[in-house]
């Protein structure tokens, strides 16, 4: 019997095992992360039904009252969403539940179990992959018919702290070119699993090795590609000595799919040239906030690299950060990684963790209305022009007071 803790136990569920006929099975990562006593706050259930897979579901929702919506009308596939629980409810593939698990990707994700009878359901010994750590594949022919399992070994290995086994890994590489042909929505989740951890890196550069991401980065190179290591050093150095930019490295963006550090990762992939790089990503279907952060990254990198070997004035650098902004974090660990020492850009790292520092947070001594109001200006480009002087005026210490401001414009405007 499981444990009162474990998914297998029908007491965490969000429903009661009344629901369920008797020869329902809770199935996948489920059964897999039970076993191996991974804990998850949010629940992800997968029931395999022998039939009424889609009216169970909904009398399930109906009940409950969450959510309903039917996955696949062909397939039999439903799923109900509770507030701390996603549970999906599919017809069984085949003649036998065995059948069914003979259908699935791996074989530590074809286990099944039945909370009746609390019996496990191991025809492919996934039992015994689960204990030794290792990732196999059901058949080559699963893979082949949805190609998104080539590269979701690469994920589970980086989440699960597994291996793939030598004769899976050499079914990958053969099959690898038809992971291109996949939709580009399903091909960005498994790359995020993998740009989000640490762990994921040495499996991003083996699905790189294995010839799984070419199709979808064509101008990335094995060293760049090789640098993903160097970056993860670089961050790990940095938030050592800074522990702010730890948690601003990563703050999620653009939902909880990616961070700046990953999307930092992500930047080893791509062209160094802004307009290439946005191609790919439009592939991808990134959203429009992680485009601005990579593309940004991109884009100054190259003035942070110079930069550092000779000193930015102090205009220089308030233009830098006016145009990186928050994205400053992913630029700073690029610049590490290509080997910029920490010393050279600790100044600009201190500036920027300074939230009241005038070269990377500036306020304003004063504000357009105040110029137009005052100095009796009509609204123009002129505006923004003087406001720009003021600040660089109030960094380099001419000015320090609003009186100071409006003077100091009133003589721009005279010398003009």
């Amino acid at each position: 019997m499981a444990d009162s803790s474990s998914v297998l136990c029908s007491q965490t569920w969000p429903f009661s095992l009344d629901w369920l006929p008797p020869q329902a099975c809770l199935v996948g990562g489920a059964v897999r992360d039970a076993l191996l006593g991974r804990r998850a706050e949010y629940l992800d259930l997968d029931f395999v039904l022998p039939v009424d897979a889609v009216k169970i579901a909904r009398k399930v929702a109906n009940h409950y009252q969450a959510g309903f919506v039917v996955l696949d009308e062909v397939r039999q596939i439903a799923r109900v969403v509770f507030e701390a629980a996603t549970v999906d409810f599919a017809q069984q593939e085949g003649d036998s539940l065995e059948i069914d698990l003979q259908r699935r990707d791996f074989t530590i994700n074809a286990i099944a179990y039945n909370p009746h009878t609390s019996q496990l359901i191991d025809p492919l010994q996934g039992v015994a992959d689960c204990r030794t750590g290792v990732i196999r594949m059901v058949s080559p022919l699963n893979l082949q018919d949805d190609p998104l399992r080539l590269l979701r070994a690469y994920r589970q290995a980086a989440q699960l702290g597994f291996i793939i086994e030598p004769t899976t890994q050499s079914a990958i590489r053969q099959l690898a070119p038809l992971l291109g042909q996949m939709a580009a929505e399903r091909v960005q989740v498994e790359l995020g699993y993998l740009l989000n951890s640490p762990q994921g890196t040495p499996w991003l550069m083996a699905a790189w090795e294995d010839g799984l991401l070419p199709e979808w980065f064509p101008q990335a190179t094995a060293q760049r590609v090789g640098q993903l290591a160097e970056v993860n050093h670089s961050a790990a150095i940095l938030a050592a000595t800074w522990p702010d930019l730890r948690e601003e490295l990563e703050t999620p963006v653009g939902g909880k799919s990616s961070s700046l550090l990953s999307l930092a990762r992500l930047v080893k992939f791509l062209p160094s040239v802004p307009e290439a790089a946005e191609e790919q990503l439009w592939r991808l279907k990134y959203s429009r906030v992680q485009m601005r952060v990579v593309l940004t990254a991109i884009h100054y990198l190259p003035q942070l690299l110079s930069g550092a070997t000779s000193q930015m004035s102090l205009p220089e650098q308030y233009f830098f950060f006016q145009n990186v902004g928050s994205v400053f974090p992913a630029v700073a660990v690029l610049a590490i990684a290509e080997g910029i020492t920490v010393d050279a850009i600790a100044p600009l790292i201190e500036r920027y963790l300074k939230s009241d520092d005038q070269v990377a947070h500036p306020t304003p001594l004063v504000t357009g209305n105040d110029l137009i109001q005052v100095l009796k200006l009509r609204p123009s480009s002129q505006i923004g022009t003087l406001l720009t002087q003021i600040q660089l005026a109030r960094i380099e210490g001419k000015i320090s007071s609003y009186e100071d401001a409006l003077e100091f414009a009133t003589q721009l405007l005279n010398s003009d």
